[in-house]
């Protein structure tokens, strides 16, 4: 499948939002302050939340590559918010979503919105300028296989941005942290007795524990990628020191952010 410019409107222009990071609050504390608190209305007001969060992940892959008029895969993007970010940057997003009703979340589906699976997306090879996925690494049983796919549509010198919490953070467990640390099994039994569910996210089905040190090395190994950003991705810039942590940055980290370049 190749990727011609999508042609539909964009919710992004419909709805009258704009995509804006200044300089002066994009990478300091002031923007982790900012991040936490929305953080607290996700469950509330997800626009918000989500709207905010697409635009701070957006603004971190064009700190290493311009995005007017590139070519972006968007992987487990849910019902669009990353690819509507990317649009407004002047992107030619397309995204790949495995749940129909995640892609439907809000109403009509993106244009340029395919249900697909991020192991077998249907782009030809070296298709993309970026390849993004925010957030889908923990919840796949192969990451690397996730990844070695997404390195395949990329093009020779195009990115490919990765995030995903870690299972020993404060919110490696999702709903059911913290009690994840005393296990997976025990916390998803403990949930289940509170909230008389199984949670939406479960371990070894849906939840699958993730560490850093582990990817990192795997990442670094390969000769056709390098990596030109890692760090905490809700943290400031200075606290990319925790990665050189080896069992603190299991622990402290929250959620890994990696950029990497496809070499060859």
């Amino acid at each position: 499948m190749s990727l011609p410019s999508p042609t539909l409107h964009d919710r992004s222009e419909e709805d009258g939002r704009a995509y804006h990071v200044t300089e002066k609050n994009r990478t300091g504390f002031r923007r982790s302050i900012r991040l936490y608190r929305l953080f607290r209305v996700e469950q509330t007001d997800p626009d918000l939340f989500y709207r905010n969060l697409a635009e701070d992940a957006v603004q971190q892959v064009a700190d290493h590559c311009e995005l007017t008029g590139r070519t972006v895969v968007d992987i487990g993007g849910g019902n669009g918010w990353f690819s509507s970010a990317f649009r407004a940057r002047g992107s030619n997003s397309y995204l790949f979503e495995p749940d129909l009703t995640e892609l439907r979340g809000r109403g009509r589906p993106l244009a340029a919105a395919v249900v697909a699976d991020g192991y077998w997306l249907p782009v030809r090879d070296a298709a993309a300028d970026v390849v993004f996925s925010s957030n889908v690494l923990e919840h796949v049983s192969d990451p690397m296989g996730l990844i070695e796919e997404m390195v395949r549509v990329a093009r020779v010198g195009g990115l490919v941005y990765l995030s995903f919490t870690n299972w020993y953070s404060p919110w490696g467990g999702h709903e059911m942290s913290p009690w994840h640390y005393l296990g997976p099994r025990f916390a998803e039994r403990r949930y289940v007795r509170r909230n008389q569910k199984l949670p939406k996210n479960r371990p070894g089905v849906t939840l699958f524990t993730l560490h850093i040190g582990p990817l990192l090395r795997q990442l670094r190994a390969r000769p056709d990628l390098e990596i030109v950003a890692a760090r905490p991705r809700y943290y400031p810039n200075w606290c990319r020191f925790l990665l050189r942590l080896p069992l603190l940055r299991e622990f402290f980290t929250w959620n890994l952010m990696v950029i990497v370049r496809r070499v060859r």
